[in-house]
């Protein structure tokens, strides 16, 4: 069975950092692909960053490009997604998302966590 489980996520002030996990079980990276995605009520899932395990391949959100990124350590099965220099506007739900075949910043994934509340003050 595929678990993705999501920790990391809490009450930090603008400016600050906060590092993500998502702990995968039930599969190995592979030819697997992980994607990040936020969600604020209101608005739809939007994709954050995601990797592409066949390649290595990541992408990135115009919106978060240069202040997150993202890295995996395959021995621990877990994607993690470093947030630095974080801003208002970054508040919402956060999600791990898991794929066959090559990532894509759309939510078009078959499993994905329970999420993880990011909550940035001004």
């Amino acid at each position: 069975e595929v678990q993705l489980v999501e920790s990391g996520g809490g009450l930090v002030q603008a400016g600050g950092s906060l590092r993500l996990s998502c702990a995968a079980s039930g599969f190995t990276f592979g030819d697997y692909a992980i994607g990040w995605f936020r969600q604020v009520p209101g608005k739809e899932r939007e994709g954050v960053s995601c990797i592409s395990f066949s390649d290595g391949s990541t992408y990135y959100a115009d919106s978060v490009k240069g202040r997150f990124t993202i890295s995996s350590d395959n021995a621990k099965n877990t994607v993690y997604l470093q947030m630095n220099s974080l801003k208002p506007e970054d508040t919402a739900v956060y999600y791990c998302a898991a794929r066959w075949g090559i990532a894509t910043m759309k939510p078009l994934y078959d499993y994905w966590g329970q999420g993880t509340q990011v909550t940035v003050s001004s």
